[in-house]
């Protein structure tokens, strides 16, 4: 069974830093890509914020390439989002996803809320 697990949310003025983590269980980390994704406050639809790939290739969405780091440590079956000079518009629930061909693997959700 694969789980994953999420932490690391919480509240944080305007231009200060998170690092959320998600431990996966269940399958061969090191041979996953891992992704994050986000759904803000009234949107029905999670957007995609950034991935890595199993060859340590990271990609991001626009509105917050420069800011947040995605990065893995093989070792502990773990991805991390570390994000800085956040945006009251990067609240949001986090989720972090496994992508897979027989249906992709969701965490619970981490709480991130930016204030001013």
């Amino acid at each position: 069974q694969v789980l994953l697990v999420e932490s690391g949310g919480g509240k944080v003025q305007a231009g200060g830093s998170l690092r959320l983590s998600c431990e996966v269980t269940g399958t061969i980390f090191s041979r996953q890509a891992m992704r994050w994704y986000r759904q803000a406050p009234g949107k029905k639809e999670r957007e995609w914020v950034t991935t890595i790939t199993s060859d340590n290739d990271a990609y991001y969405i626009e509105s917050v390439e420069g800011r947040f780091t995605i990065a893995r440590d093989n070792a502990k079956n773990t991805v991390y989002l570390q994000m800085n000079s956040l945006k009251p518009e990067d609240t949001a629930i986090y989720y972090c996803n496994l992508p897979d061909t027989g249906g992709d693997y969701w965490g619970q959700g981490t709480q991130v809320g930016v204030f001013t």
